[in-house]
This record gives structure tokens, sequence and C-alpha cells, in this order.
């Protein structure tokens, strides 16, 4: 247990859940009192919009949330001074409207993707400075302004006025409780602030009348625990601002049957809440403090399901491999985990799949205190797409040319694919860079990304190469000849026929290698974040009759929905999924990116075709 707390990540976590605790102790008194809590929670939530913005201009997020919640607070304070309104309704309202914003700005705007997350749902594993900034400077103010005014707070409480009206002394407690739910973001998210702000202060309320003690209660049992969340989320490898979230629900739930049995004993002790913390200290300390044996294999991380596959399938019985995201996990939006960040530290190469789709590992490397190489196999390879503004990878104009001008049996080649680059079309409306990260899905990338990764193996440990060479060279023979199988595959379906729709814009690489026409996507975005409008569905589901379209094919790692209905409106199938951003079960043929490939082959071949063709690709 006493190991999380030599590591720099968490000890600057457990300072910034301190810094919490304290304004939880100071605020949330005053925000439970006064009947905040709703207003709490719209603050939070109302920095969606704020975090796009920063996220697409490119400014500090702190300072877009920071703005916008406070655009909320005047917002509120100017619809509750209408008698007409109540206090429930303009949170609701303003609420929902920071929201829609929020997704619009996203979607259509900036086409933002992960850099936003870790403010929507936090994470204490990369506080730094100016996290601890923003908290320390909300403690100082809340601890200030309380001191000068906290009585008038009180005694507008008691005179029954809302604080939400803004009006005088309130409207410092307004600005407090906003600025109080930006410095939390970084800790528990917009959407878990009242985890630490209000819900402590609601269980201490259950065991004392007077404020002074209320406080003092409130800021113990929230950085009890803040430190016990943190210490569980790191033996238990769980996010740390979920693992406090929870835990401090536990806890209140406790307190209120401790509450209850007191009473009926005639005593207001607060069994509950003790018995909850003492469990939990309990369980803190239980943790898996294996001795671990020292591996004479060389240790390296991965980020992808591609890259973990592609790592084994060169290094072989020779190395290692820490595959940091598991099936079914999405890496645009992906949070790292406290094993992760162990994990990274103990790695002697750490391999990114790169092109923004992992952008978030190299503040992993960095927090973890590592000295290990960084290697990103998305860099400089032979077939890239640029994510340019024409929607997809192609029309039906530019993919009749390049198909004439290909050679040897690709459906591109060097001269079409150099004039591909020069020109930046056929990339996407939205994107996280400015290349389609999805480069494992033409097998010249494939064998570019071996290359790569067996001279960073043999780099790291020599005595291996011969192992290593082997299973390179391995690997690279087994990629064409899959790749010929599929091309093989797909050319029993008629060109004409070879149209498709697929979940989001993953399969550019895939449908250029192979011939394919892809005419549009339920989400139009390289990144599964992307949000389709109405209209897009409906000039989507336009095209897929105009064109015919047999097959929507949905993807294994998002949900079907939307896609089951435009092909249930337009007569097409949705019955063959694709493995896109994620590989499938790792005991199953779809777990190794040869495996997809054939899979996803396999499944077009059956989908455009109306299940006329049917392949078997071996792997």
């Amino acid at each position: 247990m006493l190991e999380a707390w030599t590591l720099p990540f968490f000890q600057r976590g457990i300072i910034e859940v301190l810094l919490l605790a304290g304004l939880s102790g100071l605020l949330g008194t005053w925000i439970v009192l006064r009947g905040l809590s709703f207003f709490a929670h719209a603050a939070g939530t109302a920095t969606v919009p704020g975090l796009v913005l920063a996220d697409g201009l490119a400014f500090s997020p702190l300072l877009g949330a920071l703005g916008a919640s406070l655009l909320a607070a005047a917002g509120l304070g100017l619809l509750v001074g209408r008698r007409s309104v109540g206090t429930d309704s303009a949170t609701a309202l303003v609420l929902a409207g920071a929201l829609a914003a929020g997704v619009i700005l996203a979607s259509d705007v900036f086409g933002s993707q992960g850099s936003i997350d870790r403010l929507l749902f936090g994470s204490l594993l990369a506080i730094g400075p100016p996290e601890l900034a923003m908290a320390a400077g909300a403690l100082a103010g809340a601890a200030v302004v309380g001191l000068m005014i906290g009585g008038r707070w009180l005694g507008n409480g008691f005179a029954g006025r809302s604080a939400l009206s803004g009006r005088g002394y309130d409207a410092a407690l307004i600005v407090l409780v906003a600025v109080a739910v930006v410095a939390a973001l970084g800790a528990v998210g917009a959407l878990m602030t009242g985890a630490i702000l209000v819900v402590p202060a609601a269980t201490a309320r259950l065991f004392t009348d007077r404020l002074p003690s209320w406080q003092l209660a409130t800021a113990a049992l929230a950085a009890a625990e803040g430190v016990i969340g943190m210490t569980l989320a790191y033996q238990l490898n769980v996010p740390p601002g979920a693992a406090i979230a929870v835990l401090a629900g536990g806890v209140f739930a406790l307190a209120v049957v401790g509450r209850w049995l007191g009473s009926r004993a005639r005593s207001r002790a607060p069994l509950g809440a003790a018995g909850a913390v003492a469990l939990l200290l309990v369980l803190a300390g239980c943790g898996q403090d294996g001795d671990g044996a020292a591996e004479e294999r060389v240790v390296v991380s991965a980020t992808t399901t591609q890259v973990g596959d592609l790592v084994r399938q060169v290094g072989g019985g020779s190395v290692t491999v820490n595959q940091i995201l598991k099936p079914n996990s999405e890496a645009h939006d992906y949070e790292p985990r406290p094993a992760d960040v162990a994990e990274v530290a103990d790695a002697k190469v750490v391999f990114t799949s790169g092109l923004g789709l992992d952008g978030w590992v190299r503040k992993l490397v960095e927090e973890s205190g590592s000295t290990a190489s960084v290697v990103d196999l998305g860099d400089d390879l032979p077939v890239t797409h640029p994510v340019g503004e024409e929607g997809h990878s192609h029309g039906e104009e530019e993919h009749s040319e390049e198909k004439a001008s290909g050679e040897g049996g690709h459906s591109h080649g060097e001269e079409g694919h150099s004039e591909e680059k020069v020109s930046g079309k056929g990339g996407h409306s939205h994107g996280d860079s400015a290349v389609d990260p999805h480069w494992w899905h033409d097998a010249e990338n494939l064998e570019a990304a071996t290359t790569r990764i067996e001279k960073a193996l043999i780099a790291a440990d020599p005595a291996a190469r011969k192992q290593v060479e082997a299973g390179a060279d391995a690997y690279r023979a087994k990629i064409r000849k899959v790749d010929a199988e599929i091309r093989a595959c797909l050319d029993k379906v008629p060109e004409k026929e070879r149209v498709i729709v697929t979940d989001h814009d993953a399969f550019a690489y895939f449908t250029e290698r192979y011939g394919i026409r892809s005419v549009g996507a339920v989400f139009p975005s390289t990144s599964t974040q992307g949000q389709a409008s109405a209209g897009e569905v409906a000039e989507l589901e336009r095209t897929i009759r105009e064109e015919r379209v047999k097959a929507v094919f949905p993807e294994s790692s998002l949900n079907p929905a939307l896609a089951e209905r435009i092909a249930a409106d337009t007569g097409a199938s949705s019955r063959y999924t694709l493995y896109g951003d994620t590989l499938g079960p790792a005991d199953g043929p779809e777990g190794t990116v040869l495996g997809a490939a054939a899979a996803n082959a396999e499944a077009v071949a059956a989908g455009t075709s109306g299940g006329t063709v049917r392949c078997s690709i071996t792997t």
C-alpha cells in the first residue's frame, strides 16, 4: 500500500484532494444549507461548452470552464429574478442549454475529441500545477470571503431568500460555488463535482447542528474519503474520481443507516459513517502486494489492442507486453488507470499508435517518471490519408482515377499516393489530427510498423536479435498472405456492388486498398465521439437509397442502435459487424490485427453482395 505514496502522480493527487476537502468544508456546507446542490451540479455540467471552446481555440481548459460556469451562474440569476420562473426550472433550462451548446460545438464546429474528456470525467492521475493552483486559490478565496460575509449568508438563509437570485452578498456565494466547481474538475470531472463538494457536507449534516463543527467534520470526512478513495483506486486499478464518488455515496448511505440506528438507541453517534470509514481503511490496506519476480524478458508497454498484438507477434517469447487498452475499449477517450502508470514506469519501450488516437500516452509517460523510449508507429507511414474537407476518403471520381493508376496489385501506386497526399483530398469532416489515425487497416502500413517494432525491440534487448528478426520476417510474410486472400475474396464482389456505409470514418485505408467505395458514415468523424445531426442522417438515408447500398456496417465497440435504425429505414442489412478502433476478444480469431482484417473482409463481401459471396480467410 505504501508503494503508491512514493509515486509523484499519487502525491499530487493527494494534495489535490486535501485542498478540495478544505473547500468542501468551507463551501460545501453553504451549498447544502442554502439549497444549492442542484446549482453546483449544473455549474459543473455547464462547463462543457467552455471546455470545447478551449480545446478548439487552444487556450487553457480551466479558463474556458471558469468562463462557462460564471456565465451559467449569471444566467441563473437573471432567470430566477423573474418571478414566473422557479429556481429548479431555471437551473434545468441553463443546464440543458449548456449541454446542447457543448454538443453542437464539439460535433459541428470544432470536431473535438478526447482531449476534453479528462475534465469531463476527471483524472487525479494527471493533476499538475494549474489544477493545484486553481484549488488553492479557490480555497483561499472561500476562506477570506467566508470570514468577511459568512454571517450575511446565514442571515439570508434564515430569511428564506434564494441564493440564486444573485442579490447582495449572495452573489459572492454563487461566484465562489462556480469557482469551486471548476477547481474540482481536474479531480472528479464536470459530471461528479458533487461527490467531493456536496456529499461529504450532506453526510456530516446528519450528525451536527452547529456551523463550525459541521465545516470541520465535512473537511475531515472529505479528506478521508479522498485519501482512501485514491488508495483504493490504486489497489483495485479503477479511476480515482469514480472511486471517490462511489465511496462518498456509500459512506452517506451507511451514515443514514447509522443515524437511524443511533436514534433508536437514543444516541446520535455517527455509527454508520465511522463504520464505513473503518471498513474502507481495512480494504485500502488490502492489495496485490506480490513480490513480482523479475522477468528476464524485456518489458514494454503498448497502448491499443492493435499495437499490443503487433508487438507480441514480432517479439514473441522475448518480450512481456503490458497492453493498456482492452478489447472494446475506445482509444479516443480512454482514462488511464493507476496500474497503467505503474506499468509504464517499469517499461523499457512504450509503443503508441499515434496520429492523435492515443495522445494521452505522452502525459502518462511523463507522470510515471519513466525513462522509456516512446515509439510512435503512426509516424512516417508509407500510406496516409489527410483529414481534409471532403467528408470521406474518396468520392466516386477520385476512386476511379486511383484505381486506374494503381500498380502491382494495389489500389493505388506511389504516384497516385503522392498526389493524394499533396492534394489533401479524401480526409474527413472531423478528426483529432491532420491524418486519419486508423493506419493499421492497410497492409503496407502493417509491414512498416513491423519493421519499426523490430528495430525498437532489438535496440532494447540486443541479445534477442535473432528471435525478434525471425518473428518480424514471419509476420511480414503472414501480412502478405492475408492481404492477398482479402483481395481475392473482395474481388468476387462486382465492383459496382462494393459500396458501403460504416458506423464512423475508420475504414478509409481498408476501402482504398481493396477497391471499395464508402458513401457515408453514421457518425461523420474519424473519432467515435462525433455526433450525427438530423440533417446528416436524412442525407445519409437518401444516399443509401440512391446508391442502392445493401449493408450498413455497425462497429463492434459502438452502440449499433442508430446504424440499425438507418438500415431498417432504408431496407439495408445491418447484420454484419466490423472491427474499427479495437480488436475482438483476445481468445477469438478477431483478437489479432490480421484476424480482425479477415473478419472485416468476410463481412464486407457478404454484406455488399447481399449474402451471396462467402469467404473463409485463414490467418
